[in-house]
């Protein structure tokens, strides 16, 4: 039976151009590094970027949450630690205060149309609504795009950050993390996203999949735009929590 409707974020509820918003993070957050390190801010972005890969891995052994690995990396690839108390609370300004401003220009950010009314609908069945966005970023970062997306904090029961996931999509150990933290099985939740390789993963594991994007993947339960989600949701479930029976 389906107890949690998990969304991502990014081209699911949010429009926008991930890699533009990635590349002025990096170059906003390379500036103030250097200029508090007094070092080039050049020669800090393979640093960022070795960070979101280091986190990104599907291979890692490891049981460190993603934000130390990414600290981890930060700290081997130029000496600078993000940890430390001083340096955590000039990126912690810069996420809270400065990133919420990058909407427009070449990021193009916008709500996804039917978003605001997919997360109401998930409200009105009594199901839980959780937030499973790849977990790259610190939760300044995910608040400054849901605000983007017309959807808040408290819209969601859980939302995936760096500092409470250990394994990025789609691992199946995000997942299971995942569902651990919000109290239910995997095959209790439904996926609503639009990557075919990150939002679908092994039918084994039994996480259901409702696909949002512009593709067919076969593992879908569900496909179509964002605006008849909203709308069928009620049916969606119904017919999966039938197939359990």
């Amino acid at each position: 039976m389906i107890k949690a409707v998990l969304f991502d974020l990014d081209d699911t509820l949010l429009r926008l151009n991930l890699t533009a918003f990635i590349a002025r993070y990096v170059s906003g957050a390379a500036r103030l590094l250097g200029q508090a390190a007094r070092t080039s801010p050049a020669a800090l972005a393979v640093p960022f970027m070795r960070g979101f890969l280091a986190m990104d891995a599907q291979d890692r052994a490891d049981s460190l949450t993603n934000e130390q690995v990414y600290v981890q990396t930060f700290l081997d690839a130029c000496g600078i630690p993000l940890d430390d108390p001083a340096i955590a609370d000039l990126i912690d300004f810069y996420e809270r205060e400065v990133v919420p401003g990058f909407a427009g220009g070449i990021v193009s950010a916008r709500p996804v149309a039917g978003a605001r009314e997919a997360v109401d609908a998930v409200h009105a069945t009594g199901l839980t609504c959780a937030l499973a966005t790849n977990p790259t970023f610190s939760l300044a970062c995910d608040r400054a795009r849901m605000g983007w997306a017309g959807v808040s904090e408290d819209d969601f029961a859980l939302i995936s950050t760096y500092s409470n996931s250990t394994r990025c999509k789609p691992s199946v150990r995000y997942y299971q993390e995942f569902a651990n933290q919000l109290g239910v099985h995997l095959e209790e939740c439904l996926m609503v996203g639009n990557d075919a390789r990150r939002d679908i993963v092994r039918p084994d594991c039994g996480l259901r999949t409702a696909y949002v994007g512009h593709g067919r993947p076969r593992g879908a339960v569900w496909r179509g735009p964002m605006e008849r989600f909203a709308r069928e949701l009620p049916q969606v479930v119904a017919r999966l929590n039938e197939q359990d029976a």
